[in-house]
């Protein structure tokens, strides 16, 4: 993904809401579901994940390959990430 349309997807992001959150379970699987189940529906969504600094890296880039999705910013507790729905 290009530099102009990582900037473009932080800019529309920033009013968004965190539509996962990630707590004290850590990332199961029924979590992934609904985090494929956003994507499909929002294309680009936040995810609050409530964790230490290197857990919040790991589950960040495990959610990015189990879905296919592209990390766009990481910024403390909130990630986002995009995914492309090609039915839209």
């Amino acid at each position: 993904m290009k530099s102009a349309d990582k900037k473009k997807f932080r800019a529309q992001a920033h009013t968004l809401k965190p539509v996962i959150m990630i707590g004290q379970s850590g990332l199961t699987v029924a979590v992934l579901a609904e985090t494929e189940l956003a994507l499909n529906t929002h294309e680009l969504i936040k995810i609050r994940i409530r964790a230490e600094k290197e857990d919040r890296k790991l589950i960040t880039e495990k959610i990015c390959t189990d879905t296919g999705a592209e990390l766009i910013q990481n910024i403390g507790q909130i990630a986002v990430i995009y995914r492309l729905n090609p039915e839209k």
